[in-house]
């Protein structure tokens, strides 16, 4: 068992390359004195500190595959934010796998069908939101990033504490 209670955020890891066009676009259009972390695809939210040596053991398990791309096939409002939405059997399939084990631990919001995005702005105005939204949208096409491993991290009630990353071999 591990020995602090703070929960733990499971993320899926990108290629560098792609990281970095997302936090350029989170960090230009984020409010500022709200944007605590980088550009993240979120897996689980809120597992169980506590069980911080099987959730990381997991991890490692479920990263013993081959590396595959994802396809960002849109633009999506947040209400008052904006995200690229994201899609790949196999994460689907990874995400699956990974709630199954995970099961006894999940909360409401991990237990829903998994949504995977990038949230690039967030926390402001519905109608800026909308206009970020259609400005992305008119340039957007559909393109594939590569996924790297995932990542683990502890919630620190807004910034994350980075704990472990699994490659994919």
């Amino acid at each position: 068992m591990g020995d602090d209670p703070r929960p733990l955020v499971v993320t899926l890891l990108l290629a560098e390359e792609a990281q970095a066009r997302f936090d350029r676009l989170r960090a230009e259009h984020f409010p500022a004195g709200r944007n605590h972390l980088a550009a993240h695809v979120s897996l689980f939210h809120a597992l169980p500190g506590e069980e911080r040596p099987a959730v990381d053991a997991a991890l490692a398990r479920a990263a013993a595959r081959p590396p595959f791309d994802v396809a960002v096939t849109g633009v999506q409002m947040l209400g008052r934010g904006v995200a690229y939405r994201l899609a790949a059997p196999e994460l689907s399939a990874l995400h699956a796998g990974l709630a199954a084990e995970f099961d006894p631990w999940l909360t409401r919001q991990d237990r829903q069908r998994l949504s995977a995005h990038v949230t690039v702005q967030n926390k402001v105005e519905p109608a800026v939101a909308r206009e970020l939204r259609d400005r992305l949208t008119a340039g957007f096409e559909p393109h594939a990033v590569p996924a790297r491993g995932l990542g683990l991290w502890r919630y620190l009630g807004g910034p994350w504490e980075p704990l472990a990353e699994h490659p994919f071999r």
